[in-house]
């Protein structure tokens, strides 16, 4: 018998790497200018007051403060509110 698999069951055998996406820091939390809040594949969560979208449509801080998940108008919104208010 032959020790080695045949190259027919072994060919679709790879797998690729975990990306790594999702909230990154969660509603509450300190921020500053350029932190990244999600990581996402479409616009699931979209950019409020203080965020802005990435080409990859990463969501990431503009300014300090605290991160905020609210739903307007059934839109997943993040925002983040300044903590001198």
């Amino acid at each position: 018998m032959a020790h080695t698999k045949a190259q027919g069951s072994v060919k679709g055998n790879r797998d690729s790497r975990a990306k790594r996406r999702g909230v990154k820091i969660y509603g509450g939390s300190k921020v500053s200018p350029g932190n990244i809040i999600v990581r996402q594949v479409g616009s699931k969560f979209n950019p409020g007051n203080g965020v802005s979208i990435g080409k990859d449509f990463t969501l990431f801080a503009l300014e300090e403060g605290i991160v905020h998940f609210k739903i307007l108008k059934g839109k997943k919104i993040i925002e983040v509110v300044s903590g001198l208010k």
